[in-house]
């Protein structure tokens, strides 16, 4: 059945006018339609261009003049399965936003006009899907109900992703029925897909990967042996797609030497066994002579008002004092310890730093460099300095995998610091000449660097707003996850070009992050099925309801 069938006809009321933003139209109280749906209705001049509309609210009315009335021509009351003593006159009027008009006229459209489906190619005229230069695909639309339902290919213009007209991407949802990782991870393994090959010869993006929740991404280049005939289909038919896992991966653990495997992870032993004996697995640890200058990190979440904290940093990095010769951790830890002891033998008359401040510095510096084992001087075979690493080595089509998952909360942050800085720093080498185009940087828990609470003097918070606000132009992409937006400072995700809405509840979209969104929309955030998100792009004239498939990589079902 054709997808351009009449549905009713433009209603403007004195109550309810057409405006340049909006219209009324009515229809059968049979016909069945949803938010997000597209429509057109043809306009001025002389029905020559067309006007679209997304589907915004859908109300029926009766003839009843009230809930009263209603009841008495029941049989007064009588709850039956039948007609009652009157037959009620009904239809649906349905509210639309003008997304677009073919001939760029958008004075109101005429009472009395007629409303049509459209067709696939209407739609994509709709939204601005036709056409796109550079394209990325991010999932498909499924639009209209039973023997005219339309699937449509989504792809995004990938300038506005991933730079250099916007850039960064944020995702919400309450955890667990969002699918927020799982969206990610589609849309990276599409850029992949697109701006990689095996052999090199368009390898413009690399990608590093946080791993925060159990094994999630620890096998990301190993198949879905559970993805079903129907999703391989969506993927290959309708989205132009491999169902391919992500290719070229390199895995990192965090050094642990009170684990038989010397790694700090939930992934099974045997796994990373097999992946060190494929060359795609290394333990990482921190040399304290390459990362003296990046202690700041470890006090990302902690309250320095008076700034005694980074005074000590400071202090430590410029080797003043006592400090002059330190390479070791453990000769750090003694050093300081003697500056909180009071028993420092310290010649330099300018240190104003309290054995107080000592003491505190010294309790933060003991609690990573005690308990964690990526704090470690010494490099052994499978084991790599994660900064240099990325700095030296991490080029076009590869993929990075940092394990974070164990660590406690500092220590992530301290990593995640490290590996954005160096990246960062990497940009500006002019030494290599094979530095990535691209570095797409996948984050989840955002809220953990940079939440509305995390102090203004958080470095981690610095190095956020620094490639949300600058990376672009340099080539660094943020793809972060959390689970309600409202807590995520607003000059991150401020800068994000692209966000996208999963499942959330009634209280998140109460915030004043939703407030642009119809409140149609709102209500159908709290109840998205996993696989589908509420997307917003600077090149789409409207939000858009997505789906996607389930990944192509290993799934563990208990993370």
């Amino acid at each position: 059945m054709s997808t351009e069938r009449i549905i009713g006809k433009i209603s403007a009321t004195e109550k309810y006018p057409s405006t340049t933003d909006d219209f009324y139209f009515w229809t059968d109280k049979g016909e069945i339609l949803s938010p997000f749906d597209i429509i057109k209705v043809k306009h001025l001049p002389n029905d020559e261009t067309i006007t679209y509309g997304v589907i915004e609210e859908i109300n029926h009315v009766t003839d009843a003049p009230s809930h009263f009335t209603n009841y008495i021509s029941s049989d007064f009351g009588d709850t039956a399965d039948n007609i009652g003593n009157m037959n009620r006159l009904g239809m649906n009027y349905v509210k639309a936003k003008v997304v677009h008009n073919t001939g760029n006229i958008y004075s109101p459209v005429l009472d009395g006009k007629q409303v049509s489906l459209c067709n696939v190619e209407d739609i994509r005229i709709a939204l601005g899907l036709n056409n796109v230069k550079n394209p990325i695909v991010c999932g498909y639309l499924q639009m209209y109900k039973g023997n005219e339902a339309l699937k449509i290919k989504v792809e995004l213009n990938a300038n506005f992703l991933i730079g250099p007209e916007g850039a960064h991407l944020n995702v919400s949802g309450i955890s667990g029925l969002a699918a927020k990782t799982s969206y990610s991870m589609f849309l990276l393994n599409a850029i992949q897909q697109k701006f990689c090959t095996e052999d090199g010869s368009n390898n413009d993006v690399a990608f590093v990967f946080f791993n925060v929740k159990g094994r999630d991404l620890m096998a990301i280049d190993e198949p879905n042996a559970e993805l079903k005939d129907k999703d391989k289909a969506i993927y290959t038919e309708e989205l132009g797609l491999q169902p391919l896992p992500f290719q070229n991966v390199t895995y990192y653990y965090p050094y642990d030497n009170q684990r038989p495997s010397n790694v700090l992870t939930n992934a099974d032993p045997n796994d990373v066994e097999r992946q060190r004996s494929n060359k795609k697995a290394y333990s990482y640890k921190f040399p304290c002579e390459n990362h003296l200058d990046k202690l700041d990190l470890l006090l990302a979440n902690e309250d320095d008002s008076t700034g005694t904290m980074e005074s000590c940093v400071n202090y430590i990095i410029n080797k003043q004092g006592l400090f002059n010769n330190v390479s070791e951790w453990d000769t750090l830890k003694d050093v300081i310890t003697q500056y909180a002891s009071g028993s420092a033998k310290d010649n330099d008359s300018k240190n104003p730093i309290t054995t107080s401040s000592w003491k505190k510095f010294l309790r933060i510096i003991n609690k990573a460099v005690d308990t964690q084992g990526i704090f470690h001087d010494n490099l052994a075979d499978h084991e790599r300095d994660l900064t240099t690493v990325v700095h030296n080595e991490l080029v076009g089509g590869q993929v990075m995998v940092i394990d974070i998952t164990l660590l406690d909360d500092n220590t992530q942050g301290f990593v995640f610091g490290s590996v954005a800085r160096a990246i960062w720093e990497m940009k500006f080498d002019t030494e290599r000449d094979n530095v990535p185009k691209k570095v797409i940087i996948f984050v989840d828990e955002l809220n953990k660097y940079a939440s509305n609470d995390t102090p203004k003097s958080s470095p981690i918070l610095h190095q956020l707003l620094d490639i949300t606000e600058r990376g672009r132009s340099l080539g660094i992409i943020l793809f972060s996850v959390e689970q309600f937006r409202s807590a995520i400072h607003d000059r991150v995700k401020g800068n994000c070009a692209t966000s996208a809405y999963g499942r959330t509840n009634a209280i998140e979209v109460s915030k004043s992050d939703y407030r642009y969104i119809p409140k149609v929309y709102q209500n159908m955030m709290t109840r998205l099925s996993a696989g589908e998100y509420i997307i917003s792009n600077p090149a789409l004239r409207s939000l858009i309801n997505i789906k996607f498939p389930f990944n192509t990589y290993k799934q563990f079902p208990n993370g």
